[in-house]
């Protein structure tokens, strides 16, 4: 039992300390009338940190940042308004398998009862009509009510857990404060090792096999890994074996990046040559929590058959299409690293150079190009990059990172705007790194407000912001004159003061040398928060937004 449960302690009290045992020391939300006397324990609650956000939207991204770095997370916000602003963000979690749980305090039971026509609520007297969206974007929810508040709250949290995706509860006002029965023991994380014996003795038979086979064998890795914990098991296979390995965008983080054998970013035709030899040329892949999508994998043009190699996926194992149930993610890594030991280096270990950059001291122009050389080499192993839908992703997902540097990024949901809450949520997650955010000014201006909140906790990260009149992408996809590609120009230099943010250090690069400048600058300044505003040509695009284009547009014409 927590040292704060007891046993007439509340349902809201129960929640808290539920979360608290799991790691979640801040709390993120918007305050409404129905959830006030809540967030009153919540500021009571010894170990839980209250972050309200200038809205629920960016309360739910930040939530998405925070279980991404913790484990998990939790937001809370007001029945109907509150809750539907923030269901976009809830959504993107768990396309992306982020464990978090939303709690949406809502109007008491007797005007339930009664089917009044309440604030925030339809007026028809069905208080379940959220509760039923929140179905389709959530792998567990629950209506708490006193009686089994406690354990209903327990098997959300723990579903949550297992699945690696979000939660929904819905507290009625009065539920909320109602005191809860004793809790029944302590939550656990799943045991993500835990495997059917049988399944894996058989999956390491037809792996062996298939290994022995092989005269090259490669590793393909994606972001389940990260989610279902086997960070640790893929990293003892890929050295065990000397594998070449590369990730998918929506994985970029999941491995070293220095390491001798890590080949370079997967992205299917929009790969570079070395890259997509030693993947799609492989006598054996191994895939490695790997979902292939369409922005990851350059529209589906990835040159592997699916239905051959190895496949580790959260709860089952593959080799060749016969699929090994009940064989969880870092089990199965784990025996593969046993069978790979000391496997001879082929010569499709043979690895692309990083890449270099060359600080500028002329007034060339700024390009794409520069630009994310540029900030690509100024990452830091302390850092955490945060990278928005758009050219910032195109732009920094085939730099490498140093030993050490987090990355987030949404590829798969892909909703422009997530990066600048998330780096709230990443900064409060983990205080000893150091944010770095990259963000379009198209994306930037849907949840701008949220640098506000960054100042009034005193966060200190580096704000790139990618300042190129609109949306680039599209430009790049369809159309590139057309009108609703266009946005308000804003001045940026003038927003992080206007918002809040305390002596703010803004600094603007137009050309090559003051980019330079500007990040050198923001290395040695860590005691404020650096906006950088980087400012590029409308049409100038990362190489491989260049050939994702190409690729989406001849796709495009074949469906018309």
């Amino acid at each position: 039992m927590n040292a704060t449960e007891s046993s007439d302690a509340t349902i809201t009290g129960h929640l808290l300390d539920r979360l608290h045992s799991l790691g979640v020391t801040h709390l993120f939300g918007v305050a409404g009338d129905y959830n006030l006397r809540m967030l009153d324990e919540v500021l009571a609650h010894p170990g839980v940190q209250w972050v309200g956000t200038a809205g629920e939207l960016g309360a739910a991204y930040a939530a998405d940042g925070y279980a991404r770095v913790r484990g998990f997370a939790a937001l809370v916000t007001t029945h109907g308004v509150g809750e539907l602003s923030a269901i976009n963000g809830v959504a993107g979690s768990y396309a992306e398998h982020v464990p978090l749980l939303h709690i949406a305090v809502g109007p008491p039971r007797s005007k339930e009862r009664d089917g009044a026509v309440a604030h925030h609520t339809l007026g028809d007297g069905d208080y379940e009509h959220f509760a039923r969206a929140f179905r389709q974007v959530v792998c567990a929810d629950a209506v708490v009510r006193p009686e089994d508040g406690p354990d209903e709250i327990d098997r959300v949290i723990t579903t949550c857990l297992r699945e690696s995706r979000p939660g929904y509860l819905r507290l009625p006002q009065d539920v909320a404060l109602a005191n809860a029965p004793s809790p029944s023991g302590a939550l656990h994380r799943p045991d993500r090792h835990a495997a059917d014996q049988y399944s894996l003795t058989a999956f390491v038979d037809a792996a062996t096999r298939r290994i022995e086979a092989a005269d090259t064998v490669s590793v393909l890795a994606d972001c389940l890994v990260d989610r279902f914990d086997g960070r640790a098991e893929l990293s003892d296979l890929l050295s065990a074996g000397s594998l070449p390995h590369a990730v998918v965008a929506s994985g970029k983080g999941v491995v070293d990046e220095s390491a001798p054998h890590y080949v370079g970013l997967y992205a299917g035709a929009c790969s570079d040559g070395a890259v997509r030899s030693a993947i799609d040329d492989a006598d054996l892949l191994i895939r490695a929590g790997v979902r292939l999508a369409d922005t990851t994998s350059g529209g589906f043009t990835h040159g592997y058959d699916p239905d051959r190699g190895i496949s580790v996926d959260p709860t089952t194992a593959s080799v060749d299409g016969v699929v090994f149930p009940n064989v969880g993610l870092p089990a199965a890594l784990a025996a593969l690293a046993r069978l790979v030991e000391g496997r001879p280096t082929s010569a499709a270990s043979t690895t692309t150079a990083p890449h270099l950059h060359r600080s500028s001291s002329g007034d060339n122009p700024l390009s794409q190009a520069y630009l994310w050389q540029a900030v690509g080499a100024a990452v830091r192993p302390d850092h955490t990059v945060i990278a928005d839908q758009g050219t910032p992703l195109f732009g920094i997902s085939p730099r490498r990172l140093p030993t050490g540097a987090r990355f987030l990024a949404q590829p798969v949901w892909g909703s422009i705007g997530y990066s600048l809450p998330a780096l709230l949520g990443a900064q409060l997650a983990d205080h000893s790194r150091r944010g770095l955010l990259l963000i379009g000014d198209g994306a930037a201006q849907l949840t701008i407000q949220e640098l506000g909140t960054l100042g009034r906790l005193r966060l200190t990260p580096v704000i790139v912001l990618v300042n190129n009149d609109g949306y680039t992408v599209e430009r790049a996809l369809h159309s590139p004159e057309a009108a609703y590609n266009d946005i308000a120009p804003w001045r940026w230099p003038d927003l992080p003061a206007a918002l809040g943010v305390p002596e703010p250090l803004v600094l603007t690069a137009r050309t090559e040398a003051e980019l330079d400048h500007s990040l050198t600058t923001a290395a040695e300044v860590t005691d404020r928060l650096i906006f950088i505003e980087a400012r590029t040509e409308r049409d100038d695009t990362p190489l491989l937004l260049s050939r994702f284009a190409e690729i989406a547009k001849r796709q495009a014409r074949k469906v018309q």
